[in-house]
């Protein structure tokens, strides 16, 4: 019984991992246009409910446009990439209704 849930453990370790990989490489897709206005994103977290935490950096931290960077640009990206993904969420943006 304990080699079934290292078992369980390692596969669930393997696709964690591989949904970071998925995550990255679509950051990686838009980090450039992030670049070109002076800012860039880092990927903090993925939760167990499949929720991407990240963080804006340099100009996009204070950009007024970040709130819709962040959905229509970079979530849409990592949805693409990874669809179990349910949402993406800036540590330090708010978006507003």
């Amino acid at each position: 019984m304990k080699f079934f849930y290292l078992y369980l453990f390692q596969k669930e370790f393997q696709m964690k991992n591989n949904i970071k990989i998925k995550i990255e490489e679509a950051l990686e897709q838009i980090r450039p246009y992030l670049l070109a206005d002076g800012g860039n994103v880092s990927l903090l977290e993925i939760t167990n409910d499949n929720i991407v935490k990240l963080e804006l950096l340099g100009a996009c931290k204070s950009c007024s446009m970040s709130a819709m960077t962040l959905k229509a640009g970079i979530e849409e990206s990592i949805k693409r990439a990874v669809p179990e993904i349910k949402a993406v969420e800036a540590i330090n943006v708010s978006i507003t209704a």
